[in-house]
């Protein structure tokens, strides 16, 4: 792992609790999102606010972080392509470990700590990744405008809710013939002769 930069906004100093257990350090930070949280339909945009309310206490193991992010998110509705915006408060818990203790428990093969650590570099922990894997899996999978959205019309691609009684009269193809007949048409093949 390289060295953390204290100066970025997403790196937390833990200092002041390492290797005392109990103790305690509330924080609160607003930082800007270093490029787009979330997935293709709904993100955070680069560059918006991301308030984080941070709470980091010293355990044997290491320093565990837990807290809870607030922002907005904006995408596309998946029925209409309106504009959507989602208000975020999603919570995260982390413990970054000692890398002294993450050796040990991979030597004496704690199947738990087999997972990706999170170590602290020195005395500094980046909440970066952790924070976006929160917002990821909180964002929903298919945002809508409203829950009724009706959605855009299958044949033209018109906004349902601007017209509800919007429909097309459709034939199958198959049926075209019956259609004609009773419309009082002869069939193609009649008409050829």
């Amino acid at each position: 792992m390289h060295a953390q930069d204290a100066a970025r906004p997403w790196v937390f100093d833990t200092r002041e609790l390492i290797r005392r257990p109990g103790t305690m350090k509330t924080l609160s930070r607003v930082v800007s999102a270093p490029d787009r949280i979330g997935t293709d339909v709904i993100a955070i945009e680069a560059g918006q606010p991301v308030e984080l309310e941070v709470r980091l206490e010293s355990v044997v193991e290491g320093v565990l972080a837990s807290g809870s992010v607030s922002a907005t998110a904006t995408g596309m509705c998946v029925r209409c392509l309106d504009p959507v915006e989602e208000d975020l408060d999603v919570t995260f818990q982390e413990l970054f470990a000692y890398p002294d203790r993450a050796a040990h428990h991979r030597e004496v093969g704690d199947a738990e700590e087999q997972d990706e650590d999170h170590l602290l570099d020195g005395d500094l922990m980046d909440l970066e990744s952790v924070v976006r894997d929160a917002v990821v899996t909180a964002l929903p999978f298919q945002p809508v405008c409203r829950d009724d959205c009706p959605g855009l019309c299958s044949e033209c691609g018109a906004r349902l809710a601007d017209d509800l009684d919007h429909q097309h009269d459709l034939i199958d193809p198959r049926w075209s013939v019956l259609s004609e007949l009773a419309q009082g048409a002869a069939p193609d093949d009649e008409k050829r002769n």
